[in-house]
C-alpha cells in the first residue's frame, strides 16, 4: 500500500500521533520514516525504543503533526489561508488579544467570531463523519464499501490478510498460552499482546469460547469477551479483524468463522512466498546518505539528506499533498508537475565502526560538503543559505 494510501486509510487516533503501527516497525504517516521494533535507538545520550523514537522523529522533523497538518494544500484541509493561520496561532495558546495584534485584522470581539465560526465547522465535520460511517455500515454503496476498501483499512491497522505466516508451534503456543493465561486457559486475559504472532495464539483460544452452531447478538459477544478481558470492545474488533468471528455490518448478528482455517490452508504457500521477500527486504542495509530533487525544466536542485534513503518516496509524499517544508519547492512542483522532478542519491554515509561514531554529526557534515559543492541556492536552487 502507498503512503498517501496508508495516510487516508489511518484511524483519527492514529493521524493525531502522526504514526501507525505495523507488524516489524512504526510507519510514519506524514513522510514515510520506518523505525523497526526491538531496536534500541540513542538520541543526544538516551536510549529510545521504537516507538518513542518516532515521536521523537516527528517532534524533530515535522514540529508537531498539527504543524505538518497545518502546511497541507488547502484542497485537503478544507481550510481557507487565513482559517489556517487563525488556527495556529490558537494552537500556540495565544488569547484573542493577541492573534489580534498579530494578524492586524478587527478587534477582540472579532476574534471570537472566528474562533465561533470554527467551532462550527467542527461540528459540521462530526456530523459529515458520522453520515459517512452510517453510509458504510449499509454496505450498499459499493463506492464507499467495497472489498478492496476494507482490505486496506486492514492493512493500515497492520492486520495481517493471512494468518499462515504467524502461525506459532506448538511449544510456542503453550509457552504464549502460560504467559497471558496464568490462571488457565478459561480464566482471565493477563493483558493483550503487542505482538502480532500471540495475539493470534490467544484470538484463537479466546475464539474458542464461542458456538459454531450458534448466532450471538453483540450483546451475548460482550458478555462473554467481558469475562475474558476488561476491554472487550479491542477483542471484539480483532475477533473480526483476525477473521476468528463474522458479523453482520448493523452488528446485529456475530458467529464463528469456520471458512477461516480452509482459506488459511489455501493462502499458505502464496504467504511462504511474501514471507521470503519480506526477510530479504529486511536483509536490505539501512542507508543514510545525501540526495537531491532535481527540477529538470529549469536545472534547479534541492539538497538533503536522510538516515534511511529507502524513505526518499515519503519526501515525494509530501510534495504530492503539498505539505514540504521547503515552500519554494513545493510551488515549483505544483506548477510543473511531479514529471518534471528526478530523485536522486548523491552520496551514502560510510559509518565507522566505532563506539563513539555520531551518525547524525557525520550525516550533517555529509550534507554540507555537498552544499559547498552545488551551492544550490538562489537562481541555482531550493535551500536557503544556512546562517553562520
Amino acid at each position: 500500500m502507498s503512503l498517501v494510501d496508508q495516510f487516508w486509510s489511518a484511524s483519527v487516533e492514529d493521524l493525531k500521533h502522526g504514526y501507525v503501527e505495523q507488524a516489524d516497525d512504526y510507519l510514519c504517516l506524514l513522510c514515510g520514516e520506518k523505525v523497526e521494533k526491538g531496536i534500541i535507538y540513542p538520541v543526544e545520550g538516551r536510549l529510545y525504543d521504537a516507538a518513542r523514537y518516532m515521536q521523537h522523529h516527528i517532534a524533530n522533523t515535522h514540529e508537531s503533526v498539527f504543524e505538518h497538518l497545518s502546511k497541507l494544500d488547502k484542497r485537503l484541509t478544507g481550510l481557507s489561508d487565513h482559517q489556517t493561520s487563525l488556527l495556529r496561532l490558537f494552537y500556540q495558546g495565544k488569547n484573542d488579544s493577541e492573534v489580534q495584534k498579530e494578524m492586524g485584522i478587527g478587534s477582540a470581539s472579532t476574534i471570537r467570531n472566528h474562533r465561533f465560526a470554527l467551532k462550527e465547522k467542527e461540528r459540521q465535520a462530526k456530523v459529515f463523519l458520522v453520515m459517512m460511517e452510517l453510509l458504510r455500515e449499509t454496505d450498499k454503496q459499493t463506492s464507499f464499501s467495497s472489498p478492496s476498501s476494507v482490505k486496506t483499512n486492514k492493512a493500515a491497522e497492520g492486520v495481517p490478510q493471512s494468518q499462515a505466516k504467524l502461525q506459532a508451534t506448538t511449544e510456542e503456543a503453550v509457552e504464549i498460552t502460560s504467559k497471558y493465561f496464568p490462571e488457565g486457559t478459561d480464566g482471565p486475559l493477563l493483558r493483550f499482546p503487542r505482538k502480532q504472532k500471540h495475539r493470534l495464539v490467544i484470538l484463537r483460544l479466546i475464539a474458542s469460547r464461542f458456538d459454531p452452531e450458534r448466532i450471538y447478538n453483540e450483546k451475548e459477544v460482550n458478555e462473554i469477551l467481558e469475562a475474558v478481558y476488561a476491554d472487550h470492545v479491542t477483542l471484539r474488533r480483532y475477533l473480526i479483524d483476525f477473521a476468528f468471528l463474522d458479523r453482520k455490518p448493523d452488528g446485529s448478528e456475530y458467529w464463528v468463522n469456520i471458512e477461516n482455517n480452509q482459506r488459511e490452508e489455501q493462502e499458505e504457500t502464496t504467504m511462504n512466498r511474501k514471507q521470503e521477500l519480506k526477510q530479504l527486504y529486511k536483509e536490505v542495509k539501512i542507508e543514510a546518505g545525501v540526495y537531491q530533487i532535481k527540477n529538470t525544466k529549469n536545472g534547479k536542485i534541492f539538497i538533503d539528506s536522510t538516515p534511511n534513503l529507502k524513505t526518499i518516496n515519503g519526501k515525494k509524499f509530501s510534495l504530492q499533498h503539498g505539505s514540504h517544508t521547503n515552500r519554494s519547492l513545493q510551488k515549483e512542483w505544483n506548477e510543473f508537475g511531479a514529471e518534471a522532478f528526478e530523485f536522486e542519491v548523491l552520496e551514502v554515509l560510510q559509518k565507522k565502526d566505532e563506539p563513539y561514531f555520531d551518525t547524525a554529526d557525520a550525516l550533517e557534515k555529509l550534507e554540507n560538503k555537498w552544499l559547498e559543492e552545488l551551492a544550490p541556492y538562489g537562481e541555482r536552487g531550493y535551500n536557503q543559505e544556512k546562517k553562520r
